[in-house]
């Protein structure tokens, strides 16, 4: 027998037996394999390009020249996925290099989007989810992500209200869900929140993002239960891929300027009136004239003017530089970005910079054991005192700067002593610093890679620690006339703490897929402050580094902690890709409510249908590629109060008793109510997605109505009770609208192609009901039926003319009034203006808004130009209303007219003190339409760009907030702007700041 087997077939039957134990996984030939993407229509290079292992955990992206490197075994399937192409799959043969074409696509049906606590395919999506286009966030120079999402997503309405350097905008996505509470959107950041945690958004360097989900019907917003009210941001961050390291700088810099100057008087104007305020008055003028105030006499007289805006304005200068690595291995890859941000604000004083370090890790320990973490740190620093815009547009420009020791004056228009000089504050060095350090991670274990019948099985453990630290150091002496000297340290900090366990199940059997997500998850915040102040130094030498030296010392405390629990399923079910259904349920537990309502369900269900997979849609794949039909209803929550509002409290007083101090304890005038809980919203969705003419149109329409109840109301208390306010469920309140998106491909050829994007957002809120009596709220202007911010007020018809006075026709309807004030409607016919002739004249939310994008490309030059609309808005005009009552006392914009007996306005009123004895407040239209951005960039071919050793460079020329079309009669419609007296933020009128236009050029390099 032995004799049988000869050498050759010994050799032949030992070949067969490497072959076959080479099949084994074990013993799989590994190969490193090479390759290099393009696209199929033009052969360029595809960066980016996702290739990963099929069924594997190696994975790996194209660089610029779309090369990419990867050990697999002979035999694996590669799988090949970029967005807007179609997928494509290559099995590893004996060959090591690979050339790899992939075909354009607009079907993004098989994508992967982020929809909270895990992803679905878009094809599987019941709810109302919108993702924010990537090339918003990855070609706009911004210092704050949601100025990249403004206006490219519908219905979610994001507010520029503040320029100021470090600001970030308000958010409402789908109208306010409430009265009294917060309604800005729930964010999180790679699966751990950032609302909440006392983080802004400004924390988050926009370089780092990889992808911006918006939820917002109730199905998608079930998830997060008690935060989901108000919609929810899901803002992922990038991740490392294997191979060699990639290296991207991103760097812009460039100039700001006001995108709109509200034009003062000139110093004739001032003086003419002057003269008629004198006149109308009765008033005198300083020294007999032309005008009103000593410091403006001594300057009249030698004729000298300062232009007071060119006082406090600058040049904005602004840069940003940003530098990522990313790359690593089968088992650990890695992301680490460092940005730096620099911005000179165009008044003196505003600056801000921000540094920030972004560590994400992922690590591969076993098949079925995985970690990682998403740690970063981000810096504020916004020193420095700042000018004042609205003294600056107060100042005649006759007014004295300075002293004649080179000092500022501080009345510059002296003896009018209302307005300071609004360079004063520039004297200070106030600290403002804040911090935040937040360090996530996960571990996460694939049961199926340990027993194959547990396959689809999944554990993951989320942990994440965030510590925000604020300062603020502040000091005011001699320079801004405290000559005894203030000095305040306050120093706040929260920590907070997120532990989530999650399960997931995925199983597909036949043409059935399921899969089930469940949540078992706790919070808790604690937060602390402490406040130092010290009046009366000896000098101003060591400000507030010695408040100890001051002669009244004054410091006070305060903590308080928050702690959540929540539970949370959610099962989703996929037939045949045709038939979708998903089931949420979320039970949430929080400290900031009652003893008797510590914990609330909030639940939803979703069903959709692919119409396009259909049998009887074969015959339409031409013309109809998408035609999904959704509809959704669900409830969730708003906590909208901080805790201990729910409890009685107490305060302790020092009280001098017997000669000595003692600590009294009082009840506070707020009752405790055991019974407070959340506000829920319980909303309906419905919803059309569609591609059509091989999805050369593409789009979303929806409509949805919501429905908000116990809501959280402050409500006031008979005194017989002993307490003034307590917090009560009460009010009712609906937003009702409709989302449309549209995408078109006007042309696609080979070296030329233009798109064009349309957003649309109608939404109608209304308050249905305020304490339960059926009665409105006049103090809050609160009105049931209508929206929650309205204008409420008298209605203009004109202004009372000479001939009108002396005919006595105000007789039997204005008895006070005179030759140029304003005219009022008598709409209660009682023959006298009072408040029963208010009238709901409008409402401050817009009505709808808009947004038009168009994306040019030719070759390797692009062009994308962005146009947003606000409209409908009605706000108070201050500049009409507060500046006009006191013209005798300040300059006034140069378009402000005022009525004469030679010119006798029917539109501006006259500037007699009793021209406005009624207080109307000039609501005027605050609608508006902006050329938001324009960015013209140009890509280094990649031919070129490999010959000088760079994976690829692209160079931009960016500018934003080009032009404004408005009627509105002031700095901005969109800016804030604050009336003298009024309070933000603590600062009132000293946060005002117009609206910037910028101009930026940049570059992105990859090595």
């Amino acid at each position: 027998m032995l004799k049988i087997i000869t050498k050759s077939t010994f050799k032949a039957f030992l070949m067969l037996f490497c072959v076959m134990l080479s099949a084994l996984p074990g013993f799989a030939q590994q190969a490193s394999i090479s390759g290099q993407v393009k696209d199929v229509t033009n052969g360029s290079a595809l960066g980016g390009v996702t290739v990963v292992v099929k069924g594997g955990t190696a994975s790996t992206q194209t660089a610029a020249d779309g090369k990419f490197t990867l050990n697999v075994n002979r035999g694996a399937v590669l799988l090949f996925t970029y967005v807007g192409y179609a997928e494509q799959e290559i099995t590893v043969g004996q060959t090591n290099n690979l050339d790899v074409l992939l075909s354009p696509s607009d079907n993004m049906l098989e994508e992967l989007v982020v929809v909270g606590y895990g992803s679905q395919k878009r094809s599987d999506i019941t709810g109302s989810v919108a993702s924010v286009p990537k090339e918003r966030l990855s070609r706009l120079p911004v210092t704050n992500v949601m100025q990249a999402i403004q206006g490219s997503v519908s219905n979610v309405n994001i507010s520029q209200a503040s320029s100021v350097p470090g600001d970030a905008p308000s958010t409402l996505v789908r109208g306010q869900n409430s009265m009294s509470g917060g309604s800005g959107p729930y964010i999180v950041v790679d699966g751990i929140p950032l609302t909440r945690t006392d983080g802004s958004i400004n924390d988050i360097n926009p370089n780092d993002i990889e992808s911006v989900e918006v939820l917002k019907d109730p199905s998608a917003v079930a998830i997060y239960g008690v935060n989901g009210s108000n919609g929810v941001i899901l803002i992922t961050t990038k991740r490392g891929t294997t191979g060699k390291p990639t290296i991207r700088y991103s760097g812009y810099g460039g100039v700001e300027e006001a995108a709109h100057i509200l034009e003062p008087v000139s110093g004739e104007e001032l003086l003419n009136r002057y003269q008629e305020y004198a006149r109308i008055n009765n008033s005198a003028l300083y020294n007999g004239g032309p005008v009103r105030n000593q410091f403006e006499y001594d300057n009249y007289i030698n004729g000298t003017t300062t232009d007071w805006f060119d006082a406090v304005m600058q040049t904005g200068v602004i840069q940003n530089h940003n530098v990522g690595i990313s790359g690593g291995s089968e088992n650990a890859r890695y992301f680490i970005s460092t940005d730096y941000l620099n911005q000179k604000g165009i008044l003196k004083g505003y600056n801000y910079k921000r540094y920030s370090f972004r560590a994400n890790t992922d690590f591969t320990a076993t098949k079925y054991l995985s970690a990682g973490t998403s740690a970063f740190i981000a810096s504020h620093n916004r020193d420095g005192g700042r000018a004042n815009l609205m003294q600056a547009a107060a100042m005649s420009p006759y007014a004295k700067m300075f002293n004649d020791d080179g000092t500022l004056t501080q009345f510059p228009m002296y003896s009018e002593q209302l307005w300071t000089n609004p360079l004063l504050p520039t004297t200070l060095n106030p600290e403002r610093r804040e911090f935040n350090v937040t360090l996530n991670g996960y571990v996460e274990m694939n049961f199926g890679q340990i027993w194959s019948p547990l396959a689809g099985l999944k554990y993951k453990f989320n942990g994440g620690y965030t510590f925000v630290p604020k300062r603020t150091n502040e000091y005011e002496g001699e320079s801004v006339y405290n000559f005894a000297g203030l000095g305040r340290i306050t120093n706040r900090e929260s920590q907070t703490y997120t532990i989530e366990n999650i399960l997931t199940y995925t199983k597909d059997f036949g043409l059935h897929h399921l899969d089930f997500t469940g949540l078992y998850a706790s919070k808790s915040k604690y937060y602390q402050e402490a406040i130092a102040t010290g009046e009366v130094f000896p000098n101003d030498a060591l400000g507030w580094g010695n408040l100890g030296s001051a002669s009244t010392q004054k410091v006070s405390s305060f903590a308080d902690l928050y702690r959540s629990i929540s539970q949370m399923g959610r099962l989703n079910y996929v037939y045949d890709s045709r038939y979708m259904a998903t089931l949420t349920v979320r039970r949430d537990g929080a400290s900031v409510f009652g003893s008797n309502y510590k914990y609330g369900a909030f639940p939803s269900a979703a069903l959709a249908w692919n119409i396009h997979n259909e049998s009887f849609m074969a015959n339409t794949k031409n013309v109809i590629n998408n035609l999904k039909w959704r509809i959704s209803y669900g409830v969730s929550g708003n906590e909208a109060i901080t805790v201990y509002q729910a409890l009685a409290l107490m305060d302790s007083n020092p009280l001098a008793m017997g000669g000595l101090s003692s600590a009294a304890i009082r009840l506070r005038t707020r009752m405790g109510n055991g019974d407070l809980r959340w506000e829920k919203t319980a909303g309906f969705n419905t919803g059309v997605d569609f591609g059509l003419w091989n999805n050369r149109l593409t789009g979303t329409v929806e409509f949805y109505k919501t429905h908000t109840q116990d809501m959280l109301m402050d409500q006031n208390l008979p005194r017989l009770t002993g307490f003034d306010k307590v917090w009560s469920n009460l009010g009712k309140l609906e937003n009702t609208g409709i989302d449309v998106t549209l995408t078109s491909k006007n042309v696609a050829k080979e070296n030329f192609t233009w798109s064009t994007t349309v957003v649309f957002a109608h939404n109608k809120n209304k308050i249905v009901d305020i304490y339960g009596d059926g009665k409105d709220d006049l103090g809050n202007r609160w009105f049931i039926g209508h929206p929650v911010g309205v204008i409420y007020d008298y209605t203009k018809v004109g202004i009372w003319q000479e001939a009108e006075i002396a005919a006595g026709v105000n007789k039997g309807w204005d008895e006070q009034a005179e030759a140029g004030a304003v005219k009022l409607a008598d709409l209660s016919g009682d023959g006298i203006i009072n408040n029963d002739d208010r009238r709901i004249l409008g409402q401050t939310a817009p009505k709808w808004t808009g947004g038009l994008t168009n994306t040019f490309t030719y070759k390797d030059f692009s062009l994308n130009v962005f146009i947003t609309t606000t409209q409908g808005a009605l706000r108070n005009n201050p500049q009409i209303g507060g500046a006009s009552d006191e013209m005798g006392r300040r300059s006034t914009p140069a378009a402000l007219g005022y009525w004469t007996p030679e010119n006798q306005s029917n539109e501006w009123r006259s500037l007699s003190n009793r021209s406005n004895i009624y207080g109307y407040g000039f609501p005027s239209n605050a609608s508006f339409t902006r050329l938001k951005d324009v960015t013209f960039s140009y890509n280094l071919p990649k031919t070129v760009a490999s010959r000088i050793g760079i994976g690829g460079i692209t160079a931009y020329a960016s500018g934003r907030n080009l032009y404004t079309w408005t009627n509105w009669l002031g700095w901005d419609p969109e800016a804030r702007d604050v009336p003298r007296g009024n309070s933000v933020d603590g600062v009132g009128d000293a946060l005002n700041y117009p609206m910037v236009r910028t101009y930026v050029v940049g570059l992105n390099l990859t090595f």
